[in-house]
């Protein structure tokens, strides 16, 4: 089975995260940021990983540690259920709509982490979350995942569409990239022989 769990405390933030790659989708989200908990659970969903997220952080601050914590545990949760990443797809991307919005996210699973972010927000906030912290959660995951991560809003007005559309993406497009590709064999899809 492709699960982790791990467990992160800090100063800050109190955090646990566990994962199933080969879930069906089922969500326990509890970060104390509304917002946050409904783009996990989004993942979660649209992923098909089965997600278990608890956060205690310092919100009396802000929303900054929780969010990027929760982005660095949930990231190391995949690197370390994807293990030696024998058979994987490695590679995936997806055009995702969310009514007027229009994102693409493309991933390679390459133990080299990086991102690009090309995405942005007319307004500071959605609801109590700010707009801002959605790239720090993306930058937190690719780094801690390990995984090379395009992000890139073609287009869109509504800054809620616009931030379901890329978790949506992402989970999307990692569902692809870690799925297990019988024709691989069991092999590293690289060939350097390991990732």
């Amino acid at each position: 089975m492709r699960t982790a769990s791990i467990s992160r405390r800090t100063a800050e933030t109190d955090v646990s995260v566990s994962i199933d790659l080969d879930g069906t989708g089922k969500a326990t989200i509890a970060t104390g940021v509304g917002f946050l908990d409904h783009m996990l659970e989004l993942f979660a969903r649209h992923g098909l990983f089965d997600v278990t997220i608890k956060v205690e952080g310092d919100l009396h601050v802000d929303q900054h540690h929780t969010t990027e914590d929760a982005g660095i545990a949930l990231g190391q949760a995949v690197a370390q259920a994807l293990g030696d990443k024998r058979g994987i797809a490695r590679y995936a991307d997806i055009h995702l709509p969310m009514d007027e919005t229009l994102s693409r996210i493309a991933i390679d699973i390459s133990g080299r982490p990086f991102l690009v972010f090309r995405t942005s927000f007319r307004v500071e906030k959605i609801g109590q979350f700010d707009t801002e912290l959605v790239r720090e959660f993306f930058q937190a995951f690719a780094m801690n995942a390990g995984i090379t991560l395009h992000v890139e809003t073609l287009y869109g007005e509504n800054a809620h569409h616009i931030a379901e559309s890329i978790f949506k993406g992402l989970a999307r497009s990692l569902r692809k990239a870690v799925a297990i590709d019988p024709r691989e064999d069991g092999r590293v899809p690289s060939t350097k022989g390991s990732l």
